[in-house]
């Protein structure tokens, strides 16, 4: 497996303790999830209908703001395990450092993949990956400047996974364009990774050719009744993207006193930069909080956004201890 957060039991493994022990901050999933509320025992026994996955998928319709085709997957990971049989094998440009599923995906498909570290050296590409914001420095870019460089490439395929609290950046309401792909992932914003649910918005022959690929049942009954209730739910997402600002605002103080730099990050996490990012995340773990580290960027140190106030509290006691 390539190297991700979410890497819970590794961090047990050198450490010690109980999964419920821990705090895991090594990813973007936000700690505070969406309240489930009750499910129906229907959406547990029962093969979901064609009725409610097409209510699923107007319900991230009214969440995304876009009219687009729309197919709802296992997880926006789903998608990306598709994207290389979307058209035949040619260039893949990837914007980059950014979450690596795309280049590995990509490559293990007979694809020739570059990493890019500009938007404009994306341009003749096959097929352009762009993270918007990107993981795990945040970087962003305008509809704008996507928008430019869509007609330069074959297929522009954004990720969206950390946008639903800068909805300015989305450009979900113009992926019915030809050449253009987005993807949106549920479980991060709204603290259900569990439940594996992410889209793909585009125009009508790509979501035809990934709803042929994902089967007649993509996603789970129980996936379609949380999904449904949640996108719709926006008193939620407003106070929810409220609060990551804020407490993206905290986190970066707390770390501050530290003497850790800010690099940058979205709503769900931040990155930092210290002379020792390994013996930083071993501090942490000591106190069973869990972070990312990279490999390649032996100073960066990624933290997701603590929930409760009690995480809030032990996070600022072991920094400070």
């Amino acid at each position: 497996m390539r190297e991700h957060g979410g890497n819970l039991d590794l961090a047990q493994q050198r450490f010690g303790g109980r999964a419920e022990d821990w705090i895991d901050l090594s990813t973007g999933i936000n700690r505070l999830p969406y309240p489930v509320g009750e499910v129906s025992a229907r959406a547990w026994s029962t093969l979901p209908s064609r009725a409610e996955i097409d209510a699923l998928h107007q319900a991230a319709r009214h969440a995304y703001r876009t009219s687009a085709p729309i197919v709802a997957m296992g997880g926006a990971q789903a998608v990306i395990q598709m994207l290389p049989q979307l058209a035949p094998r040619g260039r893949a440009h990837i914007l980059a450092p950014t979450y690596n599923e795309y280049a590995g995906v990509l490559s293990a498909a007979g694809w020739d993949v570059q990493e890019v570290a500009e938007l404009d050296a994306l341009a003749g590409a096959n097929l352009a990956i762009v993270v918007n914001p990107n993981n795990p420095d945040g970087r962003c870019h305008t509809p704008k400047d996507l928008l430019t460089l869509l007609p330069r490439v074959g297929r522009l395929v954004i990720d969206e996974s950390f946008a639903d609290t800068v909805p300015q950046l989305s450009l979900a309401s113009e992926a019915d364009r030809q050449g253009l792909l987005i993807l949106r992932s549920f479980g991060k914003f709204y603290g259900l990774a569990g439940l594996r649910l992410g889209f793909a918005i585009g125009n009508a022959a790509d979501i035809a050719r990934l709803i042929a690929m994902s089967g007649p049942w993509p996603v789970s009954g129980t996936a379609i009744a949380i999904g449904s209730r949640a996108l719709r739910d926006d008193a939620w997402a407003e106070a929810t993207s409220a609060r990551l600002v804020r407490d993206c605002v905290r986190l970066d103080e707390m770390t501050r006193a530290q003497g850790w730099r800010l690099v940058g990050g979205a709503s769900l996490f931040r990155l930092y930069e210290m002379p020792d990012a390994l013996a930083a995340q071993e501090k942490l773990a000591r106190g069973q909080i869990w972070s990312r580290v990279f490999a390649q960027k032996p100073t960066w140190l990624r933290l997701g956004l603590p929930g409760s106030e009690a995480e809030w509290t032990r996070v600022a006691e072991v920094l400070a201890g």
